[in-house]
């Protein structure tokens, strides 16, 4: 390839629920009614009680303050804060008893809401005489009931009346919810008040009992209206379910809870729900019949229903397994879709049919082991293996192979020795494929907007989710097909560089990246290389953490590999790497096909340390040779300049090549030079330079040109990263608007608009000085060990695409034939304008 804190709220934990610290600040907050800032903070150990002496019922807004005038309570808190709270008169009285009306009265219980200006808004009822009150501590019971006990029975009948009568001035209220007593007439009051006195009068003895039981016992939350309320442990509380102190309510009348009706958990009562709950099985007889429900082994009816609920499950059962197992595995219509193939609308699944889903183990359905999965079973054997060598699987392989297959007469077949060294390879790069790159497949990256941040593929998967599978194995089995395999053997070529990266083996910790679905394709590709006699040179373009913080690395940004915080942990993950590939590709079917095994892809030397990636060079080489590898191993140059690698790695393991990377664009000193200044660029100093460090004895050793082209320009989209500028118009650096082509002095300006042009476009002249420019960089490296164009195949970019321009005239027609070499006289490219 080409070189160029979350906010969190105060009531909430980060998971959305509430945090530890919710309750107690909210019980603080609820204490705290007049919401400053002063020095009251809720203590469960003070029950200071606050009165509610301006209670507005039509609001429901109260007040708090320290003295009760309608209770002629003492507050010993006003002079002592610390001293507890007795009112005057009753000393026997629970100091916990004062509180607004329970929740227990209403199965409405309290609605507490804000009020927008710190004080509380409460649903409940309350008048002037009796006036709601509220417990300090952290929870409530009912309305001043120890002091009602205390009351001569006149005393309590008087009150109720008072309760039951129609609204004052005062007071009125014009909710009709909350105060539907008020709306009653005299005669419905009347009897209200009679029923009253006269249960309490058969409830009283009985009551009191009850609650010397249960003063020691702690009171459970009772749930009202599938809400949990908040009740105190009071000794004298009034155990759920009794009517003693109990209050009609608007609230309890509209809801049809009249006083013949028994209170009950549920917040209602009376024959009709008597029988609700019996329906339920939530009756106990409690408060109802006192008729005793025989034993459970007596009920013909429930026994009847058990007798139906075990046919239906015989019937039901064996449907639920076998009819999805039928619609799944195909085992009626192999050519349904499965459930688990999310490829179901592609063209390339045919050899599925008559084939059957129940051929793949349970185990393995689902997975990357199933072909029912896959988008693409072309050429793929689909007998189920889930055989590995080096860890990896062999699941889509054939048997059996054939190396007698040549790519053309001037090169031997595959299971004969290729002449390196005397005969130069011809190779082509298959870049943007198996690792994308964006310039190269735009397509990926043209729809997101730069505030989107799409910038390789790393980002894209990340964007993508869980559709990254299905639309990257899509662009695997489109870019590149058994057809272009072909028409390389056809354009002369002999070797192929497959462009692969880790995640087509391992992902790590968060990595969006499709995980293995493209060693699939590796391995096929391969396949084809072999159908055609083309050998291949293996390629990792990503390795753990990136080696060169380019995008096509995977991801751009920093590096990571032998450097930074997890730089010895990509160092251990990149040799584990080629752990698994060279134990895999060292099997016999590989060794005539693998021509060159390369370690990493344009490592950055110049902010690498050297030695660093030198000892891991060696490392890895070591590693992969122990495991059988008997290819060259290739090592890039790592952009040092050449003439250093004259001194390095002078003493290194058998069989290893250099690979170096050529383009004239992405110098500023070249990319001005004009056509004919290109190629004698090319011929006079590449040549020699090329030449001298393939040799042992003035340079480094075997050398070869694993990436090269024919643009001219730096004008293609995305060439020199997503959003970035471009040299040849002078938008590269935001910071300098130099433009670097031949006429910027001179003029005309220099236009991307004709170097992007489509190639039907393209003048005679061009198309001359293109495949001359092209031809002159394959001499050059064809006098070390040869080269690989970069690259086959580009959705737009018709430079850098080696079969547009050989489809298209400017490419010649056989690699191995050229028009053109060095010394040759260089042709005149008519009247083609230098800024073109």
């Amino acid at each position: 390839m080409p070189s160029h804190s979350r906010s969190r709220d105060r009531y909430r934990g980060s998971d959305g629920g509430r945090s530890p610290d919710y309750s107690r600040r909210q019980r603080r907050e609820s204490y705290d009614d007049d919401d400053d800032d002063d020095d009251f903070d809720y203590n469960p150990r003070e029950r200071r009680r606050y009165r509610r002496d301006d209670y507005d019922h039509d609001s429901r807004i109260y007040e708090p303050r320290l003295y009760d005038d309608d209770l002629n309570e003492y507050d010993i808190a006003a002079e002592d804060p610390a001293a507890p709270l007795r009112p005057h008169g009753m000393e026997e009285r629970s100091d916990r008893s004062r509180s607004r009306e329970s929740p227990v009265a209403s199965p409405r219980g309290v609605d507490r809401q804000g009020d927008g200006e710190g004080r509380r808004i409460y649903s409940g009822y309350g008048d002037d005489s009796n006036p709601i009150r509220e417990s300090r501590g952290p929870t409530h019971r009912s309305q001043d009931d120890g002091a009602y006990r205390h009351m001569d029975r006149e005393s309590r009948r008087q009150r109720r009346r008072e309760r039951t009568r129609g609204p004052s001035i005062k007071h009125q209220s014009h909710d009709s919810t909350n105060s539907g007593s008020h709306l009653l007439g005299a005669d419905v009051l009347e009897k209200m008040r009679s029923h009253y006195d006269e249960e309490e009068d058969l409830q009283r003895p009985q009551a009191e009992e009850q609650m010397r039981t249960e003063s020691t016992r702690r009171r459970k939350q009772p749930i009202i209206n599938d809400e949990r309320q908040r009740l105190a442990p009071f000794p004298e509380e009034v155990p759920r379910g009794q009517s003693q102190g109990r209050i009609v309510s608007g609230a309890y009348l509209e809801e049809g809870k009249y006083p013949d009706m028994e209170v009950r958990q549920r917040g209602g009562g009376g024959p009709a729900m008597e029988a609700r709950w019996r329906k339920e099985g939530d009756w106990n007889g409690s408060s109802g019949s006192s008729k005793t429900k025989p034993p459970f082994w007596k009920r013909k009816r429930l026994w009847i229903c058990l007798a139906i609920l075990i046919v239906i499950a015989a019937i039901v059962v064996p449907l639920v397994i076998i009819m999805p197992k039928k619609h799944n595995h195909h085992s009626k219509d192999p050519d349904s879709p499965s459930p688990t193939n999310y490829n179901e609308d592609s063209p390339y699944i045919s050899s599925l049919k008559g084939l059957s889903h129940d051929s793949i183990p349970k185990s393995a359905q689902g997975s990357i082991l199933d072909p029912w999965t896959w988008y693409d079973t072309r050429d793929f054997n689909l007998t189920f293996t889930n055989e590995t060598v080096g860890g990896l699987p062999i699941m889509g392989l054939n048997s059996t192979w054939d190396d007698s297959t040549r790519a053309n007469e001037h090169v031997p077949p595959l299971n004969e020795s290729f002449p390196y060294g005397s005969q130069p390879i011809r190779g082509v790069n298959l870049g943007g494929w198996l690792s994308i790159e964006p310039f190269i497949v735009p397509s990926f990256f043209e729809s997101y907007s730069s505030k989107d941040g799409i910038i390789d593929e790393y980002t894209l998967c990340k964007k993508l989710g869980s559709s990254a599978a299905a639309k990257i194995e899509k662009h695997y089995a489109d870019f590149i097909s058994e057809d272009d395999f072909r028409d390389m053997r056809d354009a002369g070529l002999d070797h192929v560089r497959i462009q692969y990266s880790y995640w087509a083996v391992e992902i790590y910790d968060d990595d969006p990246y499709v995980a293995k679905i493209s060693w699939r394709y590796l391995l096929r590709a391969i396949e084809y290389c072999r159908k055609y006699g083309l050998r291949v040179k293996l390629d990792p373009h990503g390795i753990p953490g990136s080696q060169n913080g380019w995008n096509h690395s995977g991801r751009e940004g920093a590096i990571g590999w032998l450097n930074g915080t997890d730089g010895l942990l990509n160092r251990r993950r990149s040799l584990e790497f080629h752990d698994k590939v060279s134990k895999f590709f060292a099997q016999p079917r590989y060794k005539n096909i693998v021509a060159i095994y390369g370690l990493v892809n344009e490592p950055l030397m110049l902010a690498l340390p050297v030695e660093d990636v030198l000892n891991w060079t060696t490392d890895a080489t070591k590693l992969v040779q122990d495991n059988g590898i008997s290819a060259f191993v290739a090592v890039h140059d790592g952009f040092l300049n050449l003439s250093k690698w004259k001194k390095m790695l002078k003493t290194r393991p058998e069989r290893m090549i250099l690979d170096t990377h050529q383009y004239t664009i992405f110098n500023t000193g070249q990319i001005v030079l004009n056509h004919t200044a290109r190629v004698e660029l090319i011929c006079n100093d590449w040549y020699h330079m090329i030449q001298e460090i393939n040799t042992t004895s003035a340079g480094w050793g075997p050398t070869i040109c694993g990436e090269w082209s024919q643009a001219d320009t730096d004008c293609t989209k995305y060439l020199n990263n997503v959003g970035r500028g471009i040299r040849w118009e002078g938008t590269f650096n935001t910071a300098d608007s130099t433009v670097y082509c031949p006429t910027a002095d001179t003029g005309p300006a220099c236009s991307c608009d004709s170097a992007n042009a489509p190639p039907a476009e393209y003048s005679d002249g061009y198309k001359r000085f293109l495949q001359t420019y092209a031809e002159a960089q394959m001499s050059a490296f064809g006098t070390a060990q040869g080269w690989f164009y970069w690259t086959w195949y580009t959705e737009s970019a018709a430079q850098w695409s080696y079969k547009t321009a050989w489809k298209n005239g400017f490419m010649p027609k056989k690699a191995y034939a050229p028009d053109f070499k060095c010394g040759d006289d260089i042709p005149s490219f008519g009247d083609l304008p230098e800024y073109y």
